[in-house]
């Protein structure tokens, strides 16, 4: 799907949008600052001695373009007819104090959130953004999963250890996949090779990515707010493969360790398949063979109908959560979506569950007991990280629905094209083109997903974030 961006420029209308956008934040209690305490230990903070020095491989990162918070970085080599890839995590397990202040603040908060008019850290930025961040040319204490992979990509060997690395290059996105299309060289010259391998192991243990294109508010150069609504691209979906296969391995220390945190989602029923079969029979894009993720994977990412079926298909991705285990690994540890048991265990300067996961396994890896600290708290993170994310979905649905009815303030007594996503009763999900927005609107009773109506707005309130339409 084609980049749009949908622009609410300076006006009465932003100014508005200003003010509700100020407000959200202090109904969902989600604070900027950190407390003078948290500050204060933070400045203090300082890592183990790493057992590896690596900085003579020129490891690299890849990211938004700005972002600051660099959790990861990557290099890649060849090892005779297979592979040899470093994943090294920033190593926040190392930094923080379990018990001290920046501990209990991040517990509080749980995991990074990001809101329109700005970005409410986990940490503290001396940590997120400066220290414990895996910045350029730097020194920087890291957490190196090492992989040994075969010539189809398969995982025959792996382990975990500290190391003291030195970042060559911070990548971007857009920037990568330029380069890449013009086969020009660089850090992550074998990322479209390895990628694709994983990409084909997933499909192989019937693993499904969604890839649902991303709905993002952001600042304009001109101080007005806009949605930026894109499909991943290619270097993306390389890139998260690499993330998936950690996730994987850190699953597989926990579980052979008999201690963890692991991440769930149960495999979709025969209800929510048969659903999922009708919507996409009746978008004209039937579901007729294969598994699920056969069939995602083969949608044209240019068809216009391809965004309704992966709306949709969201249906079938319901139901992750965290699973600890302390004694014994649970017979049913797979991640449906995944296809394999799977944990979080490479973003620990945006998600708290991280920073315990990582810490299992790097005693596992060296064949030493999990600290006391993380026993001891590990039953507490399930009912953290759902707080944390429930209040990171209403930040984020609310903003858009927000910046959405900005965007239709002008637009107030005119009729628009939109098309229609999903049937809810007597009312329908919608997509409107231009402006972008996705909503909930009333339509006629023979209406079907794909029908592309023409609604008159008949109210956007900014404060509320709702908008009103009317056949």
């Amino acid at each position: 799907m084609p980049q749009r961006r949908s622009h609410v420029a300076p006006s009465a209308a932003q100014t508005e949008l200003a003010a509700a956008l100020a407000a959200l934040r202090e109904t969902l209690e989600a604070p900027t600052d950190f407390p003078v305490e948290v500050l204060a230990e933070a400045e203090t903070l300082t890592a183990p001695a790493p057992e590896l020095d690596l900085r003579d491989l020129p490891f690299a990162t890849l990211d938004p373009a700005g972002a600051r918070d660099l959790d990861q970085a990557f290099h890649l080599e060849r090892d005779g007819d297979g592979y040899l890839v470093r994943y090294a995590i920033a190593d926040v397990p190392g930094f923080v104090v379990p018990g001290g202040a920046v501990d209990a603040e991040a517990r509080r908060r749980g995991q990074t959130l990001y809101a329109a008019d700005g970005t409410i850290p986990l940490h503290p930025p001396t940590l997120s953004e400066d220290r414990a961040s895996l910045l350029p040319d730097v020194d920087r204490p890291a957490l190196v999963w090492t992989f040994t992979l075969d010539s189809d990509g398969a995982v025959t060997d792996f382990r975990l250890q500290r190391a003291l690395i030195r970042s060559r290059a911070q990548l971007d996105y857009a920037t990568t996949q330029r380069a890449l299309d013009a086969g020009e060289g660089g850090p992550a010259a074998l990322l479209p090779e390895i990628g694709a391998l994983r990409l084909e192991q997933e499909r192989r243990r019937g693993g499904a990515s969604l890839n649902l294109p991303d709905e993002e508010v952001v600042r304009t150069s001109d101080g007005g707010y806009a949605i930026e609504r894109r499909s991943p691209l290619p270097v993306e979906e390389w890139n998260a493969q690499l993330s998936l296969m950690t996730g994987m391995a850190a699953a597989s220390l926990m579980l052979d360790a008999g201690v963890g945190i692991i991440r769930t989602m149960p495999e979709p029923d025969e209800a929510a398949f048969e659903a999922f079969r009708h919507q996409t029979a009746a978008l004209g894009r039937p579901w007729v063979g294969g598994t699920y993720g056969e069939y995602l994977r083969g949608l044209d990412r240019a068809d216009p109908m391809t965004l309704p079926v992966l709306e949709a298909a969201a249906s079938l991705f319901r139901g992750a959560g965290y699973l600890v285990f302390d004694g014994e690994a649970p017979k049913d540890a797979v991640q449906a979506a995944i296809a394999a048991p799977y944990a979080h265990a490479t973003a620990p300067l945006r998600r708290l569950v991280d920073r315990w996961a990582l810490a299992i396994c790097l005693a596992a890896s060296a064949g030493e007991p999990v600290p006391p600290w993380v026993r001891s708290s590990l039953g507490d993170l399930p009912a953290l990280m759902q707080q944390s994310g429930q209040r990171a979905s209403q930040l984020d649905a609310a903003t858009i629905n927000r910046v959405e009815a900005a965007l239709l303030t002008p637009l107030v007594g005119r009729s628009l094209e939109a098309t229609v996503i999903e049937l809810r009763g007597d009312r329908a999900a919608i997509q409107i083109a231009d402006p972008a927005v996705t909503a909930t609107a009333p339509v006629p009773a023979d209406a079907k997903p794909g029908d592309i109506l023409r609604l008159r707005v008949v109210r956007a309130d900014i404060s509320e974030g709702v908008v009103e339409f009317a056949v």
